[in-house]
């Protein structure tokens, strides 16, 4: 069985951010195996980032397939002769199915963008699971500075773009406003027509099998432009949990609403 230890939690520190110190550490001791946080999984050989995954942006499956680089029928090939032995990267290299640069372009940026996701504040402790590694197999390491500066530089762009989190997790919905004289780029408005007020930016990045990131990118120049903006949910009104108490729906557009609020009522007298 792997063994797990825990991380308690970052201490306050007044220089540069850190996003995990036990990350670090883990770094220092050229630590192998997977860091698992609130949001994704970091997975470490020899104490660099060799993978990372998030349910918050696609796959590198997803990103190779949906690009044109790579056909479902290949991915699934490597995955059935080379997971067991996790070494599916090398197989897709080796087999023809995918140049190892496009390989590692799409590795990389996969690897990012779970990471910024990973690496999100969270008051989940981690956990670090020594020995544990990906199937996908070694690619090319990235060293833990690295990973943090990108994740930090990251965060300070969509800052500078919109200083409003708030379309990055809620469902997103296109405003009335009208873009006006300045058209709406090509990418942003694949994005735009899919902000339906039920998808978030993870499932807008799903279905156009492209970066989470690069979608937050695109979601926040659309909320900086009034063209989009974040459903907020809205709180139960406090009666509502009320026990014993039975609530019907307001309903405006009936006539006999006065008959329907006279049997609201005779009905919460019981």
């Amino acid at each position: 069985m792997s063994a797990i230890a825990a991380d308690p939690g970052a201490p306050g520190t007044d220089r540069l951010p850190v996003l995990s110190p036990m990350l670090q550490r883990l770094a220092a001791e050229r630590a192998t195996g997977a860091l698992m946080r609130d949001r994704g999984t970091l997975y470490l050989a020899d104490g660099q980032v060799v993978h990372a995954e998030s349910p918050a942006t696609p796959g590198i499956d997803v990103l190779l397939t949906t690009g044109g680089t790579l056909r479902h029928e290949g991915w699934w090939d490597a995955v059935a002769q080379a997971g067991a032995g996790q070494r599916v990267g090398r197989y897709l290299v080796d087999s023809g199915h995918v140049p190892g640069g496009a390989l590692e372009l799409c590795h990389l940026g996969a690897l990012y963008d779970a990471a910024f996701f990973a690496l999100a504040p969270t008051g989940t402790p981690a956990r670090f699971r020594y020995g544990v590694s990906h199937w996908i197999g070694p690619v090319r390491p990235v060293p833990v500075a690295a990973v943090q500066r990108e994740t930090l530089r990251r965060r300070e762009l969509l800052d500078r773009i919109w200083p409003d989190p708030a379309c990055d997790s809620a469902p997103v919905v296109r405003s009335s406003a009208h873009p006006g004289d300045s058209p709406v780029p090509a990418r942003q408005r694949a994005v735009l027509e899919l902000a339906d007020g039920v998808r978030t930016a993870s499932d807008i990045a799903q279905a156009l099998g492209r970066s989470a990131f690069h979608i937050l990118v695109d979601l926040r120049r659309l909320a900086a432009a009034g063209l989009v903006a974040a459903v907020r949910a809205q709180p139960l009104p406090a009666a509502a949990s009320a026990p014993g108490r039975i609530t019907l729906p307001e309903v405006t557009a009936d006539p006999d609403i006065a008959l329907l609020r006279r049997l609201r009522d005779a009905l919460e007298a019981l």
